[in-house]
């Protein structure tokens, strides 16, 4: 198992982004997206980074955009190193099973969020006025139900800070009729296919977020593809609504931040050894329990 911690890159190829976790390069009409082991929680990448996460969202996102390649298309060009171009191979030891070259895009910049249970911000949102994103929902509603569909909340998409929840109708304005619908459409699609998937494997994703581009004027599926990152991961043989779900993802992490009592605004708490090493065996957990493989990498 390569054990090598990646906080960050230092290609000698043009850097175009470096983001809260992921590393991104432009390889002539190409992208190089490195996903080092960096964790954001709150919008601020904390000062511990994850051993082996960047390993483990490749390979989640790798296995998710290869099982809907027939739903709708992808940017993944390959996520082999031995594939690369032969100036990049020499790179190994970053890139090994934490990198991806793919297709260069226009970024749509909304952030393609669906619900299927109610958690987190909507939980927050639903107690104060019974809303989720300017979406009035039934009285009654207990922290995890399921909603009797799943709900599409898009946010923007923003450069650094906070993401703003935006209404379906402000996301027609801002990217246009056709483009929102099919956006809506795609990600509603997506997140059924893999819920269905995933319960199979003792999975439930109660919430994911999706990002797409325009390649040759056809909208694709970009980013990552539910991870533990861009997920909500609870296990469903231990499912009860009426309360917080243990998980497989970061939420773990935000719960331990909480109780230090940290305001998400100044400089992070160092995450305790035991924390870092839980959330590592997490990330893998759900990997193996997608994907039905050992992680071993």
């Amino acid at each position: 198992m390569n054990t090598m911690v990646i906080e960050q890159t230092d290609l000698p190829i043009k850097a175009l982004h470096k983001g809260k976790v992921r590393d991104l390069y432009e390889y002539d009409d190409k992208m190089l997206i490195v996903t080092t082991d960096r964790i954001s929680a709150f919008d601020v990448v904390l000062p511990n980074p994850i051993p082996s996460k960047g390993v483990c969202l490749t390979q989640l996102s790798k296995f998710w955009f290869e099982y809907m390649k027939n739903l709708l298309p992808n940017h993944v060009i390959s996520t082999d190193v031995n594939e690369f171009p032969t100036d990049l191979r020499k790179y190994k030891q970053q890139l090994a099973n934490r990198s991806m070259l793919v297709k260069k895009t226009k970024v749509i910049p909304i952030e393609c969020i669906v619900r299927g249970y109610i958690s987190g911000s909507a939980w927050s949102s639903y107690k104060k006025d019974q809303t989720v994103c300017g979406i009035t929902l039934p009285r009654g509603m207990r922290e995890s139900d399921p909603f009797d569909e799943p709900l599409f909340t898009p946010s923007t998409k923003a450069a650094s800070g906070h993401d703003i929840n935006i209404s379906y109708e402000e996301m027609k304005k801002q990217v246009g009729h056709d483009v929102a619908t099919q956006l809506k459409d795609y990600s509603l699609r997506i997140y059924q296919t893999a819920a269905e998937y995933a319960r199979k494997r003792g999975i439930i994703i109660a919430d994911t977020k999706f990002e797409f581009g325009m390649f040759n004027d056809e909208i694709i599926w970009i980013d990552e593809a539910l991870t533990p990152d861009s997920s909500r991961f609870w296990p469903a043989d231990g499912y009860t609504p009426g309360a917080s779900q243990p998980s497989f993802d970061k939420q773990y992490v935000r719960d331990y931040l909480n109780s230090t009592g940290w305001d998400h605004q100044s400089t992070p708490p160092q995450l305790p050894k035991k924390v870092i090493s839980e959330t590592t065996r997490k990330y893998q957990e759900a990997y193996e329990k997608i994907t039905g493989k050992p992680f071993r990498f």
